[in-house]
């Protein structure tokens, strides 16, 4: 097949989604494939498993938004099919215009992210869904007319994909498909022990404000903050104001291979996000043999189960999450069972069969 494949982020950006981009791309180029991946960034793509086309970040926004639209059409008239896990208006453009099929990964819900950054909207995911304001509404169906083009869409969370089908979308369309799990063969980092991790974007999504808080009410515990983005400058400041004071790195963003060692090392991965979907950092730490302390949010709970392979807490309350951090440093016995399920948990979610069910995924709709 020949794909086209459209990605907001792509490495030195870290998140999910830059860390499924390479990968995917990097998978269907030895199964004999032919991609064309069109992404915005900063600078050079950091890696380059198939032909990267980067439109540069400097320009505004609805400019440098035209240009992947554009570029992404003229790619697709030879093209069989189109993936998109963002910008999912220019892929239904570039499908309109080439009439070349769209498959959709949908990662979040594009409306709400928009909303919250526009200050248009602070309430919760499942709240965004209700009637809300003109200027909301109004993107939730410029959202769901750009999706509408496509002919399959691929959700990783149940969760997820349930509020999909309230978008006037055809349920029929959409399938669950989680994030795979890659196999992690990393020497583990030599850290201190009371030592968690954090590995993602530093967005408001992720309420990192929250984990810091968390530290604070712990001494034993420090905190390895691997990533960048948006917000690293005030939370690098509301560290140093913390009571965590000198317990917090921020590392910036790190080779996966890197960041990985890392995880292997700490106690448990931290995740105190406000909204999820189904995160990779979670799938990698429990793939790595790290349980992990999250917030019950989103599809988070498809993936992490209390007790068995983590510890779930409310979002918001700095106090269970603290409270999660002691358990694990003070209760005999619990890290050590936790990290023992948590490789077998996620073992069914193979890179070869994730990735395989996703390629046939383009197949049928290329050839549909």
């Amino acid at each position: 097949m020949r794909i086209v494949f459209l990605t907001g982020i792509w490495p030195p950006d870290v998140g999910g989604p830059a860390t499924h981009g390479p990968e995917f791309s990097r998978f269907l180029v030895e199964r004999g494939h032919d991609v064309t991946v069109i992404t915005m960034g900063d600078g050079e793509p950091e890696v380059r498993p198939c032909e990267v086309v980067v439109v540069s970040r400097g320009s505004r926004f609805p400019v440098r938004y035209g240009k992947v639209a554009a570029i992404a059409a003229q790619r697709a008239r030879s093209a069989d099919v189109i993936y998109a896990t963002a910008t999912y208006a220019a892929a239904s453009f570039a499908s309109t215009v080439s009439r070349t099929p769209l498959v959709a990964k949908l990662v979040s819900d594009p409306a709400y992210e928009r909303a919250r950054r526009y200050g248009l909207f602070d309430g919760t995911l499942e709240e965004f869904q209700e009637p809300a304001s003109a200027r909301v509404e109004a993107l939730k169906r410029a959202r769901t007319q750009a999706l509408r083009r496509a002919r399959s869409i691929v959700v990783p969370s149940a969760y997820l994909a349930a509020l999909a089908g309230r978008w006037g979308l055809e349920r029929s369309l959409i399938g669950v498909l989680p994030n795979p799990a890659p196999e992690i063969d990393v020497t583990p980092a030599r850290l201190s022990r009371g030592t968690f991790v954090f590995v993602g974007r530093l967005t408001r999504q992720k309420a990192l404000e929250v984990a810091i808080e968390a530290v604070g009410r712990v001494p034993a515990s420090s905190l390895v903050v691997i990533g960048d983005g948006p917000d690293r400058e005030r939370l690098e400041a509301h560290a140093r104001a913390s009571r965590a004071a000198g317990r917090i790195e921020f590392t910036g963003a790190l080779p996966r291979h890197e960041a990985l060692a890392v995880v292997a090392g700490a106690e448990a991965a931290l995740l105190t996000s406000a909204w999820e979907n189904f995160p990779h950092s979670a799938v990698e730490a429990l793939a790595a043999g790290v349980p992990v302390v999250s917030t019950a949010v989103g599809g988070v709970p498809e993936i992490v189960r209390d007790e068995v392979n983590g510890l779930l807490v409310p979002v918001g309350d700095v106090g269970a999450v603290a409270g999660a951090l002691v358990r694990l440093l003070e209760e005999g016995g619990l890290r050590d069972r936790l990290a023992a399920a948590a490789r077998e948990s996620v073992a069914h979610l193979s890179v070869a069969r994730v990735y395989g069910e996703l390629e046939s995924v383009l197949g049928r709709t290329a050839h549909a």
